[in-house]
């Protein structure tokens, strides 16, 4: 094998710049490796929760919008009966997969890997919060939207998981098949402010 294919390609970026030469935006399209839904049904959230406690050894979010660190990466209170863990770990999604569903049996609820069917994109910068400000009609003032909280949002009915990590970093989810062009809409937002885009594979 020649070093042309055994070596990873650089990440990919394209930038637009302000007349200035600002970049004030930088958004980096992550393909998620890790991402696990776990749900039930409304008489089984307790019973799910506590199954959680014990093969994650974490407190459950009791809330959506809420997380978590957990010995696997995050876990997400997605809605009511619902929750995401995103991983950071170093087992493969079936290990996990397989993990959890020794504590969470077809009588409690659900495992599913959906690491195919969402795109993670990173926004930071100085503008950034005016940029996501076009496109999702959230509060962003901290006291309402604080950091390590999330919001289910949406853009022309796609919707979006919002990751707030900091006042000016985000982490934005969307359904793989509608990413592309969510992202494009996002640059286009951020497009007076000057923005760079990174493909990180």
């Amino acid at each position: 094998m020649s070093d042309a294919i055994a070596t990873p390609a650089a990440p990919a970026t394209r930038s637009q710049p302000t007349r200035s030469g600002q970049l004030q935006v930088h958004l980096r399209v992550q393909k998620l490796s890790k991402l696990t839904q776990i749900s039930t049904w409304s008489s089984g959230i307790g019973a799910l929760s506590s199954a959680l406690h014990r093969a994650l050894d974490c407190e459950v979010p009791l809330h959506t919008g809420q997380l978590v660190p957990c010995a696997l990466g995050t876990l997400m209170r997605s809605g009511p009966f619902e929750f995401l863990l995103v991983g950071d770990a170093d087992q493969a999604p079936s290990d996990r997969v397989a993990l959890l569903r020794q504590h969470v049996g077809a009588e409690i609820g659900s495992v599913l890997d959906l690491s195919h069917a969402r795109v993670r994109v990173s926004v930071h910068g100085d503008k950034t919060v005016e940029a996501l400000s076009k496109l999702y009609a959230l509060d962003f003032r901290p006291a309402a939207f604080a950091p390590n909280n999330f919001a289910l949002t949406g853009h022309h009915h796609i919707p979006c998981l919002l990751h707030r990590l900091d006042a000016q970093h985000f982490h934005a989810y969307y359904f793989t098949t509608y990413a592309r062009g969510q992202i494009d809409l996002l640059a286009d937002a951020a497009l007076e402010f000057g923005v760079d885009v990174t493909q990180a594979g």
